[in-house]
């Protein structure tokens, strides 16, 4: 039987993150009898996908953190010879000149460089570092991978992505999954303590600087006193999980709002909202914002993202500098339950693009 090809697909890390999602999703909808994915990623990670990968066959490699930069580099490229790829998929952003200068050694011809955010200056010295390493992220890179025309765009450059040289892949999802349910909203607003009456916003996103907590409790404390039947609903976990709780506490609304930390059934949570709301200081183009959409949620977003994460009539962008349109957006919004995407961002199609590119891309080298 004709063994399938193995592309080296290289994480930061294997947590609860979007990105891990979207190389999942990915996983999930291809034909794993010609396209297998060996993954290597940070060996503290939690890697909560650990069972599922090693059903379906998987190479599982965690390995040092690239902040380690001669012992990620030691392994990485040992690994690349050895495992013989001819394919490397890089998902680090401008971090991801680590692992190609490794396959560039280890003479892997094909080596994508995949570009899943932007930056912002409020994060300081990680931002500087992204602009630093971005210029040489393109150097041991054959092809360039973005999740939307924005990130291509500040990754690349507008003249590499005009001349066509960067590839859009979509963050695609299964939206059968996350079509509203009316007996999950009932099941979980009981479980999490919330009326089944009562006006909840949703917020599902790591807890760090560019998900920016602040600004929605901000949004959230105006709802409230306007409308007490109001909750807040924030879904995952992260280093300013305990900040923000505190800043709850001196708000003085904690009754108000539930922290879930990691839940395995996040595509159910979307049907305990009434909106959903993401004001991030910058993004690629989140996963949150597409399963959010597809359950019929109203949307809001900041205006900071890219304007392809509006993909239906619920959904709008908003300035992160005051919360009050924030407040009337939210109070205005009416939910539509049944929604579709584009057929651009269904999985189901997606997966089969990728898996045709790998094939197309490396069939000089395959054997």
């Amino acid at each position: 039987m004709e063994q399938p090809i193995r592309v080296a697909q290289v994480l930061n890390r294997m947590d609860s993150g979007g990105v891990e999602a979207v190389v999942m999703n990915y996983y999930r909808h291809i034909d794993r009898k010609q396209v297998q994915f060996d993954f290597y990623f940070a060996k503290d990670s939690v890697f909560p996908q650990r069972e599922e990968l090693e059903k379906m066959g998987a190479g599982i490699y965690p390995i040092p953190s690239y902040t380690k930069v001669f012992s990620y580099h030691r392994v990485l490229h040992h690994a690349f010879k050895r495992g013989n790829y001819q394919i490397v998929h890089a998902h680090l952003s401008t971090m991801s000149v680590f692992p190609l200068f490794a396959a560039w050694r280890a003479g892997i011809p094909v080596r994508i460089c995949h570009n899943h955010s932007t930056a912002h200056w409020g994060e300081g010295k990680k931002t500087l570092l992204k602009y630093l390493l971005r210029p040489f992220a393109k150097i041991f890179a054959t092809d360039y991978f973005a999740c939307g025309e924005k990130a291509g765009r500040w990754m690349y450059g507008n003249r590499c992505f005009e001349r066509g040289r960067v590839h859009v892949m979509p963050n695609a999802i299964d939206t059968k999954k996350f079509v509203y349910d009316e007996e999950a909203k009932r099941c979980l607003r009981a479980e999490l303590g919330i009326p089944q009456d009562a006006f909840v916003l949703g917020h599902v996103g790591r807890f760090m600087y560019q998900k920016n907590h602040a600004f929605l409790l901000r949004v959230f404390q105006r709802l409230l006193s306007s409308r007490q039947d109001a909750w807040l609903l924030l879904i995952g976990e992260g280093e300013r999980m305990k900040l923000i709780r505190s800043e709850v506490e001196k708000m003085g609304i904690e009754g108000k709002v539930r922290f879930t930390g990691t839940r395995s059934d996040v595509a159910k949570l979307y049907s305990a909202m009434d909106v959903f709301c993401l004001p991030s200081f910058y993004e690629g183009l989140p996963v949150v914002a597409l399963e959010a959409q597809a359950n019929g949620l109203p949307c809001l977003f900041s205006d900071r993202m890219t304007k392809e994460v509006v993909l239906t009539p619920g959904a709008r962008q908003l300035s992160i500098e005051n919360p009050e349109p924030w407040v009337k957006a939210a109070q205005e919004a009416q939910r539509q339950n049944i929604c579709a995407l584009p057929q651009t961002y269904d999985i189901s199609s997606a997966g089969k693009w990728l898996q045709n590119y790998y094939f197309t891309r490396g069939k000089d080298y395959f054997s």
